[in-house]
């Protein structure tokens, strides 16, 4: 169960990044309106929260959160951006989301 909630830590917390940064992209790139960028600066301010509630020491959790940032970043570009991933993309994230696992969650004595 402790895992499950981790995971949705990392989650919630890289909605919070991608999104933030999304909507600060908007403002600064798209011409978006200036609450884009507030907005966006207060859901990075919660994506640094969110982190927190991750049950190791801040160096593993940034490090794990990498592997889960990069898969989503992918997800969030498919999704949103409409890029398809090529298998490459795919490849890259397993392997990536394969070391947040290690990282994060490998028993250790």
């Amino acid at each position: 169960m402790e895992i499950v909630k981790s995971m949705l830590f990392f989650i919630l917390a890289g909605l919070c990044e991608i999104g933030g940064g999304y909507l600060i992209w908007l403002w600064l790139r798209e011409g978006g309106s200036i609450y884009l960028a507030v907005i966006g600066g207060i859901v990075l301010i919660l994506y640094g929260i969110i982190a927190t509630f991750q049950p190791a020491n801040f160096g593993r959790v940034y490090a794990a959160y990498g592997g889960v940032f990069i898969v989503m970043a992918i997800i969030w570009g498919w999704q949103v951006d409409k890029v398809i991933p090529d298998r490459f993309d795919i490849i890259g994230g397993l392997i990536a989301l394969t070391g947040m696992l290690v990282i994060m969650y490998w028993p250790r004595n």
